[in-house]
């Protein structure tokens, strides 16, 4: 095991809590709902039982200037806003050819999406249709390219290290995470910037998620409609957002003086080998995740003190995802599951949800799960609901899951 320690000196993050980190802890832990009925245009053309969604708090549109949004995805716009956000709580100035923080050939980025810029692909076919060619963007696939989000990120902070972009569905932002933490422990990089970002609420997606009776109907009461571990939930709600974190070398933190939030001690990332949609019934790749992030980290199951639940609110995950992580760690973690509050991110999903394991970690305050009424009860896990709960922590450990079979456990500690 590498004997260079990754620790976290920046957060950033817009999601449909708020605009910010700051925004989107405090919405999480005064029981903040982020989901609403849908606005768009479409709605009223298209008809879906799918009416909820989780849309961003602050438009892109409001952060960055009208140009540069103009030349991006809505996805690669959210994963800049938070990499800017990262960077500036992490001490350094903008990089420029005459001043960089961090040098560039030691700086690399991994940001994560599952699905990249389909709502550009969908509007630029159809302006294709309408119009013909001459109304289609030049900039349609730098728009639409999955690793347009890292892209963007690693071009403004002239990141020479290597810049990378984890698909892996709903996993794809802790994998980022992960592949950022081995950046800097195999000497490659001394600060990599990384995370996740999703944007992608369209019809297609919508309808496909469905058909496939993964999503909630509870088209009535929104704000109620994401239900983890809950015994009467329906599904997911669609959300987007972004999160990222600046992960740098311990000894080169804490030389410059840098604000430590959290180390990030381990990780596991596994495969099913089993299923496209569903995760394997006994839940291997789960736990064998967990168990990866305790061996790299060096802790017991002992000393977990909390997990971060991927918990999205279907009928057949939450309970797989209860029973691997009484089979990995045990039952006496204090659990919680953000997407009560959140909605589904997808890409951006283990990314803010990093974040929020490691200010749970940094403040001893655990979030409670959002429209936890009625505790499943072939859940047996001590979920915490109603109100935040403080507790001194050791560890604690994010899940990620994602279509495909990939899973991704974060383990931190504290600083």
């Amino acid at each position: 095991m590498s004997t260079i320690d990754v620790v976290v000196t920046g957060l950033g993050a817009t999601t449909p809590l708020g605009g910010d980190v700051a925004s989107t802890w405090d919405g999480l832990l005064s029981g903040k709902s982020g989901v609403r009925t849908i606005e768009a245009a479409w709605t009223e053309k298209i008809d879906l039982p799918v009416k909820i969604g989780a849309p961003l708090a602050v438009e892109p549109s409001e952060v960055l200037p009208r140009v540069q949004a103009r030349r991006m995805d809505r996805c690669e716009q959210i994963a800049v806003i938070a990499a800017r956000q990262a960077w500036a709580d992490a001490g350094f100035a903008a990089q420029t050819d005459e001043h960089a923080d961090v040098e560039p050939e030691r700086l690399g980025v991994t940001i994560g999406t599952g699905i990249g810029g389909p709502v550009t692909l969908l509007n630029q076919n159809d302006l294709l249709s309408e119009h013909g060619i001459r109304k289609v963007s030049p900039l349609t696939v730098p728009m639409l390219m999955p690793n347009g989000p890292a892209a963007h990120v690693g071009i403004e902070l002239k990141a020479r290290a290597g810049v990378h972009s984890p698909a892996s569905a709903c996993a794809s932002g802790a994998e980022g995470i992960a592949a950022g933490v081995e950046m800097i422990r195999s000497g490659r990089a001394d600060v990599v910037v990384a995370g996740g970002a999703e944007a992608c609420i369209h019809p297609i997606t919508l309808a496909g998620f469905a058909q496939a009776r993964t999503v909630s109907t509870r088209n009535d009461d929104p704000a109620a409609a994401s239900r983890p571990f809950d015994a009467h939930r329906d599904g997911f709600v669609l959300g987007e957002g972004a999160g990222v974190l600046v992960l740098e070398r311990a000894d080169r933190a804490r030389a410059r003086g840098a604000r430590i939030y959290a180390t990030l001690a381990g990780h596991g990332t596994t495969s099913d080998g089993y299923h496209i949609t569903g995760n394997h019934p006994e839940g291997i790749g789960q736990i064998a995740a967990m168990r990866a992030a305790m061996t790299m980290a060096g802790v017991s199951p002992a000393d977990i003190g909390h997990v971060n639940a991927h918990a999205t609110s279907t009928v057949v995950g939450d309970v797989g995802e209860a029973a691997a992580i009484r089979n990995a760690v045990g039952d006496h973690p204090v659990v919680t599951a953000p997407k009560g509050s959140l909605g589904h991110l997808v890409g951006g999903a283990g990314a803010v949800e990093g974040i929020a394991t490691i200010l749970a970690l940094y403040h001893g305050l655990v979030p409670a799960t959002l429209n936890l009424t009625d505790l499943d009860p072939k859940v047996q896990l001590d979920v915490v609901r109603d109100e935040p709960r403080k507790v001194e922590l050791g560890a604690a450990i994010s899940n990620s899951f994602g279509f495909g079979g990939h899973n991704v456990a974060l383990l931190v500690t504290p600083a």
